[in-house]
């Protein structure tokens, strides 16, 4: 049974400062299906998508979830309860958060440990975030965005998520991401992710292409 939300872009525009770095983005995503978004560095993929999340303003048009748009504080935490997100670089900060602490923020721990013992991060339960390595990190992360669906999030919205593993890890991720029966938008470079998606599109110079296949 899919449990996804459709996810919409409509005419969305985003800048930093003067500078316009996506331009009239439209994009409709069917519930439940599987899109990654292609393009170089700096073609405006994260910009977009952290957009959907209230983590950048759209200088113009709409983000919308289950049809809903986000404008109020209100609006915005229903949101973000509704998309589970993996950043491209989480940010850990130099305090004692422990990885068994950053799976139960999940919503359900045991889904996420679940995950975890699957990327082989489980041992590390007691063990400070900030001090695992990069790929260490990207599991434990990925690991409680899953968590997340299970506690309720019909989103899940990843941002590289494969950057830091080796070729098995990208692999194993990818059939992740692949198998989970919610709506996914993934900001990928790598064929292995995109192999799993149902759909994929690719941006340049801030703006949408027609999709590849």
């Amino acid at each position: 049974m899919v449990n996804g939300a459709p996810v919409g872009f409509l005419e969305v525009d985003a800048a930093y400062g003067r500078t316009t770095v996506v331009r009239q983005v439209s994009l409709a995503v069917e519930p439940g299906s599987k899109v990654a978004i292609t393009g170089s560095n700096g073609s405006g993929k994260s910009t977009l998508v952290r957009c959907l999340l209230g983590l950048h303003p759209t200088a113009a048009g709409r983000t919308l979830v289950d049809g809903r748009d986000a404008r109020t504080r209100a609006e915005w935490r229903s949101r973000r309860a509704e998309v589970a997100y993996v950043p491209q670089r989480p940010a850990t900060g130099r305090f004692p958060l422990l990885v068994r602490e950053m799976l139960a923020s999940s919503g359900n721990f045991a889904a996420a440990l679940e995950v975890a013992e699957q990327l082989d991060v489980a041992p590390f339960l007691a063990r400070p975030v900030h001090m695992l390595s990069g790929g260490q990190l990207q599991r434990c992360v990925l690991a409680r965005g899953i968590g997340a669906t299970r506690a309720g999030a019909r989103v899940l919205v990843a941002d590289e998520p494969t950057s830091a593993l080796d070729f098995d890890g990208q692999d194993q991720v990818a059939a992740l991401l692949g198998a989970l029966n919610v709506t996914v938008v993934v900001v990928t470079h790598e064929q292995t992710v995109v192999a799993h998606c149902d759909r994929v599109v690719e941006m340049a110079g801030g703006r949408l292409r027609e999709p590849r296949r």
